[in-house]
């Protein structure tokens, strides 16, 4: 049999639905409260530092970003390990809380397709997200310049721009894991319980993990120098497999206009280049293309294992 009409037709509408829902709910309240005072207390506390040693920086407002001041992290830092709570909040029950509150089978009723019920759920998630690291940015951009005294360059929108649309797919990359889970997985609690797991492994243990696979893979060898480039590569590929890896390395070239590499950097890589330079934007942006893709290829293909499982659901009224 073919479909008729556009698989489509009914996204926006449930997106918005979802989205609404999101915005209302009390738990979304609480863990949005949480990253808000953790970064408003991250970003205040770089005001403190930059005020005091670094107020000629011609990226003053990247600063904020990335200063961080005992005992708290930097903002960036804060939303790496944060922002994936969030996303993994929006989507855990996303599938398995309508067979759990049996409005599954009511709702494909209606005259959509699965394609609409999936995307439809992915996109809200995906449009809180981005109004929550909007106010954020706002907030951050406020209290730079309450503080400061001055406003942001044009330099530090567009590199503070592409910040942004890193860090939105960086939690797409969650919150299509999270949706994965709730896919597969009927009792929302259990598809909540591997998505944290997931998590943990990846955020907390995989720095540790990275370098024992990579001593296994390519041991060191007293005789030949050049095993040790070959484990450090080997241990930095291991090491992108987890999307905060990705993430950092992304963050760390587009905060940062001085540096050059996210790796270790070689002499031919200098040549020519003014010392204490600022690398333009879109130089910053080619050197961590590679990373950027991989953020968006990794939600890719989460959202599409989610997807085929969705569509081969058997769902009963």
């Amino acid at each position: 049999m073919t479909r008729e009409g556009s698989p489509f037709k009914g996204t926006a509408t449930i997106a918005l639905k979802e989205a609404a829902d999101h915005m209302t709910s009390a738990r979304m309240h609480l863990i949005m409260l949480l990253v808000l005072l953790t970064a408003a207390g991250a970003v205040y506390g770089a005001i403190g530092r930059i005020t005091a040693t670094t107020a000629e920086d011609p990226f003053l407002f990247l600063k904020l970003l990335t200063v961080a001041r005992d005992p708290l992290p930097s903002f960036a830092a804060f939303l790496g390990f944060l922002l994936p709570l969030v996303a993994i909040t929006l989507g855990f029950d996303a599938i398995n809380g309508e067979y759990a509150r049996r409005t599954m089978s009511r709702l494909l009723a209606q005259p959509i397709y699965r394609d609409a019920v999936l995307f439809g759920k992915f996109l809200g998630g995906l449009l809180v997200i981005a109004i929550a690291l909007l106010t954020l940015w706002l907030l951050m951009t406020g209290l730079g310049i309450l503080f400061l005294g001055l406003p942001p360059s044009s330099g530090d929108l567009v590199r503070g721009i592409a910040y942004l649309a890193v860090t939105l797919a960086y939690a797409g990359v969650w919150l299509a894991l999270a949706i994965a889970f709730s896919t597969v997985i009927r009792s929302p609690a259990t598809s909540a319980l591997a998505a944290l797991s997931v998590w943990l492994v990846l955020t907390v243990f995989w720095g540790m993990i990275a370098p024992l696979i990579a001593s296994t893979i390519a041991p060191l060898d007293p005789l030949d120098p050049m095993t040790v480039i070959t484990q450090f590569e080997t241990q930095q590929a291991i090491a992108r497999l987890s999307p905060q890896s990705l993430y950092g390395e992304v963050t760390a070239l587009l905060l940062d206009p001085s540096a050059r590499s996210v790796g270790p950097l070689f002499f031919d890589q200098m040549q020519g280049a003014v010392v204490g330079a600022p690398l333009p934007t879109v130089q910053s942006l080619l050197v961590v293309w590679p990373q950027i893709s991989g953020l968006v290829a990794a939600m890719i293909l989460l959202f599409t294992l989610a997807y085929v499982a969705f569509q081969r659901q058997e769902v009963r009224a």
